[in-house]
C-alpha cells in the first residue's frame, strides 16, 4: 500500500477497537495490518496510542517513534509522543516535542495542552498558566476544556490542590 487514503483505511478497525474501549484487541488488530504494511504510520499510531490506553509507556513511545519515521511530518504521533515523554518523567523531551509542533502552528491547541501539562510537571507554573490561557483561547472540546479550566485555577490559587 502507498496510497496514505489505503493506509488510513487499514488502520480504522484497530482504531475504532481502541474507540470502543479494547485496547487489547486493538493491538492485535494493528499488529496484523503493521504485517500486511510495515510502512503503516497510521496502525504505528494507533498502535501507540493502544499502548497509552494500557499505561505501556515505553511500548507506546516506540510505536509513536516508528509512526515519525515513516512520516516525519505527523503532527498527532509529535502530540502523543510528547504526552508519552511526559509520562515517563522526560519532560526535556516532551518539551522539545511540544516546541516542533508549535513550531509549526504556534496556536496549535494539542501543542499548547501539551506544553502547558509539560511545564506544569516540571514546576513551571508560569509558564504552564500561560500555555493552558492559550489554549483555552483555541475553543477546545467541553470535556478537556473544564479540564483546562481546573488545572488553571489551581494554578491561580483558586482551587485547593489535590
Amino acid at each position: 500500500m502507498d496510497d496514505e487514503s489505503d493506509r488510513w483505511d487499514a488502520a480504522q478497525e484497530g482504531m475504532e477497537l481502541l474507540r470502543d474501549g479494547d485496547a487489547d484487541l486493538a493491538i492485535v488488530e494493528l499488529e496484523r495490518v503493521i504485517g500486511e504494511d510495515p510502512d503503516n504510520e497510521y496502525a504505528y499510531f494507533f498502535l501507540g496510542s493502544a499502548h497509552f490506553e494500557k499505561g505501556a509507556f515505553d511500548k507506546a513511545m516506540k510505536a509513536y517513534v516508528v509512526a515519525l519515521e515513516k512520516a516525519p511530518e505527523y503532527v498527532g504521533a509529535m502530540v502523543h509522543l510528547g504526552h508519552t515523554l511526559r509520562m515517563l518523567g522526560r519532560t526535556d523531551q516532551a518539551l522539545r516535542m511540544g516546541q516542533q509542533v508549535l513550531g509549526r502552528d504556534k496556536n496549535d491547541p494539542d501543542g499548547l495542552h501539551l506544553m502547558a501539562l509539560v511545564h506544569y510537571a516540571r514546576g513551571d507554573e508560569a509558564a504552564a498558566k500561560g500555555y493552558l490561557t492559550r489554549f483555552l483561547e483555541t475553543g477546545p472540546e467541553v470535556e478537556v476544556a473544564q479540564e483546562a479550566r481546573g488545572l488553571l485555577e489551581i494554578l491561580l490559587g483558586k482551587a485547593e490542590r489535590d
